[in-house]
């Protein structure tokens, strides 16, 4: 079998895999981003029951392991009769990890946003949820795009994990792979090029959202005029 054969028959056998690794990695990221901002938001609220709460959340989940955390959700959680899938078990651990981590661009993105920009949206009378929507959070996303991109490739990454509760991600069918064939260059090679098209694309695509979100922004993060 010539190379070009054998590796268009590695990629074959290990595209479903590939398929499994890039939806754990859409469905989480968008479940990371939900709360990524749900949490972030909520640590600059004026309310401290609801930044504690936020708090709690931020620093359990960065403060242990998504591993542990993906174990306790699969096997663990049962005991409280909530039975959940190897797919949404892999999805949650993911999307809790890495919003906790997502929370904090969130924050220090709105916190960075000129507070002229504020106390210009209060002197035209803007209710709080306005001057956020309107003023604020559009200024700040562009501050969170670039570490956001950085998270959702780790996001990318740690999808590796969910092999261990029995999901067939591309790690793992590379591992059977190389278990039937023992062919261990050849097929960890084919791999390591799908990790990286796919962390590209995520490269590729943030660019062009924070592009895009850009316009009507001038260097210093205030609205153009003209």
């Amino acid at each position: 079998m010539t190379l070009v054969a054998s590796v268009s028959n590695i990629v074959e056998r290990l595209l479903p895999g590939a398929l499994l690794t890039a939806e754990l990695t859409v469905v989480g990221s968008l479940l990371a981003a939900a709360l990524a901002l749900a949490a972030g938001l909520s640590l600059t609220a004026r309310a401290m029951p609801v930044r504690a709460a936020a708090r709690i959340y931020v620093e359990f989940f960065r403060g242990t392991s998504m591993l542990v955390q993906l174990f306790w959700l699969f096997f663990a959680l049962p005991a409280f009769g909530v039975e959940l899938s190897p797919l949404q078990a892999g999805i949650l651990a993911l999307g809790l990890n890495i919003g906790a981590y997502g929370a904090e661009v969130v924050r220090g993105a709105v916190i960075a946003v000129p507070k002229g920009q504020a106390e210009a949206a209060i002197a035209l009378n803007m209710s709080p949820g306005l001057r956020m929507r309107r003023i604020i959070l559009p200024q700040a996303v562009v501050a969170m795009l670039p570490p956001f991109g950085n998270l959702l490739i780790e996001l990318l990454k740690s999808t590796a994990l969910v092999s261990l509760v029995t999901l067939s991600d591309l790690t793992f069918r590379a591992q059977l792979l190389r278990s039937s064939t023992g062919e261990t260059l050849e097929i960890f090679s084919v791999v390591l090029v799908m990790y990286f098209v796919m962390a590209y694309a995520i490269t590729l695509g943030v660019r062009g959202l924070e592009r895009r979100v850009s316009r009507g922004l001038d260097v210093g993060g205030s609205w153009k005029t003209s």
